[in-house]
């Protein structure tokens, strides 16, 4: 297989160790968003032939909704970012010879999409809203993991807001990154709030984007994730509102999907890498590792004292839970409801035929977890609590 050229991909950061003076030249001098024709250098499945029974591929890819930054570069949030940065994938699949290949989008969930259907990823980490907006336009994945659940959103404002509440958005200048896992979950808040989408000046910004916007004053507020308590820790910014400690309905769901043409391919890659996934939230969700948890995402840019800050009070098994309980399921269904009822998706699905607990189940029969992790009803409260 070629060398690749990383100049080719602008936006798009590319990881395996078999290329990486092209890895680190990437992450030296790629900044914009990823788009379609970034991509189109990628190899697609259409390239190799049909696998006899048994078979293993040469390669996996593997793509995730959000940037790699820091030395080693790495990614932040999710169980899945534990096993990259561990390299526990990489050497899972080593037996057999198959090279594991990591592709990073600073464009988030949508630029996903696009690599996704141009059969150029087999397995993603997404948010919710982007993975069901491909789902209802046709494109055939399964959700096979969660993690990085329960997320929390953050609304910032000027120090000197005179916004008290949530309420006191109507008619104001609110940035919100559109199409993520953010975007949601935010709409949810605002209708609590007796809100609609029209009632706001919603902007579409991206994390940098809402970043600059606040502090120039550009924007009245921004929904939006930890990064917000950076500019609150320089004086700039009034955190508003957080889902901390508040309904977790307001919280970001994230997985990790494969494509149908993947799992029925190579079903036993497929399970492989959902049992290799599990360990590694296994190892991420105990409390003794959670010091190297928060300090190995802290390399990815937000500082450690966020992550201890938001983490604070939660053990780690409730957002590294890798279980598709009732509360998550329930999650996905109203969202499909929601993605569609607010026209940003163009049909609705069955949410149960497309998360494929299969792999997982077996993996946690396996590894003796079924019980490790907690389980969490539709209202967001532990069942037999």
């Amino acid at each position: 297989m070629p060398e690749r050229n990383p100049t080719q991909f602008p936006g798009l950061q590319f990881q395996d160790p078999q290329f990486a003076p092209a890895r680190r030249q990437a992450l030296r001098t790629l900044g914009t968003a990823a788009t379609l024709a970034s991509l189109g250098s990628l190899t697609p499945f259409s390239a190799f032939s049909a696998p006899s029974a048994g078979a293993r591929p040469e390669v996996i890819r593997i793509g995730v909704a959000q940037p790699a930054t820091g030395t080693p570069p790495t990614f932040a949030g999710s169980s899945l970012s534990i096993a990259h940065a561990k390299g526990w994938i990489e050497e899972a699949f080593k037996p057999t010879g198959t090279r594991v290949e990591w592709y990073f989008f600073k464009g988030a969930g949508p630029t996903v999409n696009e690599a996704l259907t141009n059969r150029q990823l087999d397995f993603a980490l997404q948010g919710d809203l982007p993975s069901i907006v491909a789902r209802g336009a046709g494109l055939k994945t399964k959700l096979v993991l969660a993690t990085g659940v329960r997320t929390n959103i953050y609304i910032g404002v000027p120090p000197d807001s005179p916004l008290k509440t949530v309420a006191d958005l109507r008619g104001k200048r609110v940035s919100l990154f559109k199409g993520t896992n953010m975007h949601l979950p935010a709409l949810r808040l605002l209708e609590s709030q007796g809100l609609t989408e029209k009632d706001v000046r919603l902007l579409n910004l991206d994390t940098a984007g809402y970043l600059a916007a606040l502090t120039t004053r550009d924007i009245d507020a921004a929904i939006g994730a930890m990064d917000i308590l950076r500019l609150r820790d320089k004086g700039a910014v009034r955190v508003l509102y957080t889902s901390k400690g508040q309904s977790p309905i307001y919280t970001r769901q994230s997985h990790v999907l494969v494509t149908e043409d993947f799992a029925g391919r190579y079903p036993e890659a497929t399970q492989q890498f959902v049992r290799t996934a599990v360990e590694s939230a296994r190892w991420a969700s105990d409390e003794r590792n959670r010091e190297e948890v928060l300090r190995t995402w802290a390399r990815a840019g937000t500082p450690y004292e966020h992550w201890k800050e938001d983490f604070d009070g939660e053990p780690l098994r409730v957002r590294l839970n890798p279980n598709f309980d009732p509360f998550l399921v329930t999650r996905y269904k109203d969202a499909v409801e929601q993605a569609y009822r607010f026209r940003l998706s163009r049909a609705r699905f069955d949410v149960d035929q497309w998360i494929d607990q299969r792999y997982l189940r077996t993996a946690l029969n396996d590894l003796k977890l079924q019980t490790y992790w907690p389980i969490y009803q539709p209202d967001g409260k532990i069942l037999g609590a």
